[in-house]
């Protein structure tokens, strides 16, 4: 399948037909969910275990305490406080919103400016109903997310499985929908995933991100050790997840069209899939009407170009990538994040940037 193509999704997974694929061996189960639910345990790998002082160990265990206190309140509370944050950061962050309609403008220039205004608004309800989410999943009851996570086109994985023996898979996905729930619904439901996990500067609050993943079983990979790790990771068949619809730095980018504007784009991504010699399968998180529950969307592998030329082809993949991830964004642009300045690293150096 081209990204370019509109993949059928004609079958919808529910909690107990993902229970019945894994009885059968579709997926290897358990998928770390034992893992300790402290991130500095023992039994984590080095590359993985995180080393807090005092102070940042207090205020780890404060923001625990806070989310567990937080996910004592009913859902139609939660939710409601999550759209209020949303809509008052939409009303109080003026320059993220200015970057916010930029990026609209590039995207949909045959869109009014009230749609585009429509747009951004409601994209900031779902970063309020996805932290609504993240409480619920740092807290207490985690587990009964899984009930709200269904699946589209699971096969797909039993369809690899004999394409590719002993190799893993590359999930393409983006920040879209609840993205963190993505991978914690995906290991919620036994399906071990691996992320790559960028390590920040506030140390606390970078290790309730790794405690929040790693108690869920989601991998974590941090990208100091990235390269190396990812690639035996999947030579061992797992499957690691990497959003690629972020800037990246002129060192490790190629240039690509997304929503017909040159967008730098990691170059790794395609690279990783050349040496592994692994599938890459667009997934993504949709959240439905009702706002609080989501599909898992896997869609058919993307065909990658390998003629012998590295550079030619990996810029041929990487723009299939990218075409799958506007066709999501293109289908459900109130869940894409707007705010992320896309188009930051210019093809060429010096030129003029597209955000004041």
């Amino acid at each position: 399948m081209h990204s370019s193509a509109s993949p059928r999704l004609d079958r919808r997974e529910s909690p107990d037909s993902v229970g019945e694929m894994l009885k059968r061996g579709a997926v290897p189960a358990g998928g770390g969910m034992n893992e300790p639910d402290f991130p500095l345990g023992t039994g984590i790998p080095n590359s993985m275990r995180i080393q807090l002082g005092l102070k940042d160990r207090l205020i780890f265990w404060l923001l625990v305490g806070v989310l567990h206190t937080l996910s004592l309140l009913p859902d139609f509370i939660l939710y409601k406080l999550g759209e209020a944050g949303g809509l008052i950061a939409h009303r109080l962050d003026r320059r993220h919103t200015r970057i916010g309609i930029r990026n609209l403008e590039i995207a949909f220039p045959e869109k009014s400016d009230a749609e585009r205004r429509r747009i951004l608004r409601a994209s900031y309800i779902n970063l309020g109903w996805t932290g609504a989410e993240y409480v619920r999943l740092g807290g207490f009851f985690y587990r009964r997310l899984a009930r709200r996570v269904t699946y589209n086109r699971l096969d797909i994985w039993n369809n690899l499985t004999p394409r590719y023996p002993g190799k893993g898979a590359l999930i393409l996905t983006a920040h879209f929908g609840d993205f963190e729930l993505l991978p914690a619904g995906h290991a919620l439901h036994g399906f071990q995933i691996t992320v790559v996990h960028h390590t920040q500067r506030f140390a606390a609050g970078d290790a309730l991100v790794t405690f929040i993943r790693q108690r869920v079983g989601v991998r974590t990979i941090r990208k100091h050790t990235a390269a190396r790790e990812m690639l035996r990771s999947l030579k061992r068949g797992e499957i690691i997840g990497i959003p690629l619809d972020q800037n990246a730095k002129r060192s490790e980018a190629i240039w690509v069209p997304f929503f017909g504007e040159l967008a730098a784009t990691p170059s790794g991504f395609d690279r990783l899939a050349m040496m592994a010699g692994a599938p890459v399968v667009p997934v993504f998180i949709v959240r439905q009407p009702d706002s609080r529950s989501h599909v898992i969307e896997i869609f058919e592998e993307i065909p990658q170009q390998r003629t012998g030329d590295r550079e030619a082809d990996t810029l041929v993949n990487t723009a299939r990538y990218q075409k799958a991830i506007e066709e999501m964004v293109r289908k459900h642009p109130e869940q894409w994040l707007w705010t992320h300045r896309r188009y930051r690293t210019r093809p060429v150096s010096g030129s003029p940037s597209l955000y004041d």
